[in-house]
């Protein structure tokens, strides 16, 4: 059972707004030292409330107000981080040490600017499809 757990993130949450099978649940997003004794001394202990849209795959549906729990797969995680932050860093930097030699520094951050620009863009017009893998479900106890 550890094994299964511990390839998904959780979080709890309350629900919003529900429009079947999707609903909007609200999570207090925690970074990973705000449960430290020295937290309110520390600037880099924050919590952010967030917004998640997620699905409704099994079970009865849940009712606006009532406390849930959001589900995704590490997996998911991961290949966010990679579209987000690791490809384009690599985009960049490869741009900006292939190019700093024919076209001089400055002509290549350009061009590694712009090449950053298109993959952002492109990732923004795949959005819908982005959004089918990159899901999150809804598990909910009604009592």
């Amino acid at each position: 059972m550890s094994h299964e757990k511990a390839n998904f993130i959780s979080h709890e949450g309350v629900v919003e707004q529900v429009a079947l099978p999707v609903v909007r649940v609200r999570i207090l997003q925690a970074s990973a030292c705000s449960s430290c004794e020295a937290a309110s001394l520390c600037r880099s202990s924050e919590t952010k409330e967030k917004v998640v849209t997620a699905l409704v795959l099994k079970g009865p549906a849940p009712r606006v107000g009532q406390t849930v729990r959001v589900v995704g797969r590490v997996g998911q995680g991961l290949q966010a981080v990679l579209l987000a932050y690791v490809l384009p860093l690599v985009i960049m930097v490869a741009v900006l040490f292939g190019l700093s030699g024919p076209l001089g520094e400055s002509m290549a951050a350009v061009v590694a600017l712009l090449c950053l620009a298109g993959w952002y863009t492109g990732l923004w017009l795949g959005r819908k499809r982005m959004a089918r893998r990159l899901t999150f479900t809804v598990e909910c106890d009604n009592k």
